[in-house]
């Protein structure tokens, strides 16, 4: 199995499933070359917590941190156009290139789903992949900052992210990039996280082009 599938798998709600194949997602983490050691043992510890915990425990924190915390809200085009207009377009592009490449979506599935997204990267050349990882670097680097600084273990895939990224795509320094998404205390109301992001909409484009033909990651 290779990097960006594994990511994408760790990044997934949590379900029967996922608990079920997470330690062998471990080892696979372990052996992944692709990745400095230490991160690769972050990647096999959040595999492992969530073979060992409550699913019910796990799911919660999942959508606490993820659903219910806008700043780390796994749909890129949210840190890109906010709920602008041209997010819809956005998506109906992203989804275009889905389907040129095979890649099929579940009902109700969003195509800018950070998950899905790591799905199209696993499905296309490496050189294609990098580049587009390229793109969304500013994103990764924000979602990894806001948890690491809450010491959650799903800070292990963004930071997996950043180490595979080109680091020439990046148009800021990682510490720069906190600030391209609203910060969403944890005891902030629901009702002024939403009016904080109103009033700071992104402002890059990270949308991904066309790629031209199929092919394997190494």
């Amino acid at each position: 199995m290779r990097i960006f599938k594994l990511l994408s798998l760790l990044l997934t709600y949590p379900d029967d499933a996922l608990r079920d194949a997470a330690p062998d997602i471990a080892h696979l983490c372990r052996a992944a070359d692709a990745l400095p050691p230490d991160l690769a043992e972050r990647l096999a510890r959040l595999a492992l917590r969530i073979a060992a915990d409550d699913l019910l425990d796990t799911q919660e924190r999942y959508v606490a941190l993820f659903d219910q915390t806008r700043s780390l809200s796994l749909y890129l085009f949210e840190h890109v156009h906010g709920e602008s207009r041209d997010r819809g377009q956005a998506m109906v592009d992203l989804r275009a290139q889905y389907e040129a490449r095979g890649l099929e979506m579940a009902p109700g599935e969003l195509p800018d789903f950070l998950p899905l997204f790591l799905e199209y990267l696993d499905a296309i050349p490496a050189d294609e992949a990098l580049a587009l990882l390229g793109e969304i670097r500013p994103i990764a680097a924000s979602l990894a900052q806001r948890l690491e600084k809450r010491r959650s273990d799903y800070a292990a895939p963004l930071a997996a992210l950043l180490a595979l990224a080109p680091e020439a795509a990046a148009d800021r320094a990682p510490e720069a990039t906190a600030d391209l998404v609203p910060a969403s205390p944890d005891d902030e109301p629901a009702a002024a996280r939403d009016a904080a992001w109103a009033d700071a909409p992104i402002r890059f484009t990270a949308a991904p082009s066309p790629a031209a033909c199929a092919g394997d990651l190494p």
